[in-house]
């Protein structure tokens, strides 16, 4: 099977809009179960994406130097 990193970030940040928006336009009243238990683990995804801060910056410092 092809590994689809190609798109990996590109898609996710979509759907991380996505949901911000959501957020910012309070289209968060009528939220099942399954739908608040996703927004708390978005919440602990975002804490832990801060902390990979520094590795992040490592990363695109290298792909900026190919460029």
């Amino acid at each position: 099977m092809p590994n689809m990193s190609y798109c990996r970030f590109e898609n996710t940040t979509k759907d991380m809009q996505d949901c911000l928006d959501a957020i910012e336009d309070g289209d968060t009243r009528e939220l099942s179960r399954y739908e608040t238990s996703a927004l708390r683990r978005f919440l602990v995804l975002a804490e832990e994406i801060l902390d990979y801060e520094p590795d992040i910056k490592a990363i695109l410092k290298e792909y900026e130097s190919e460029d």
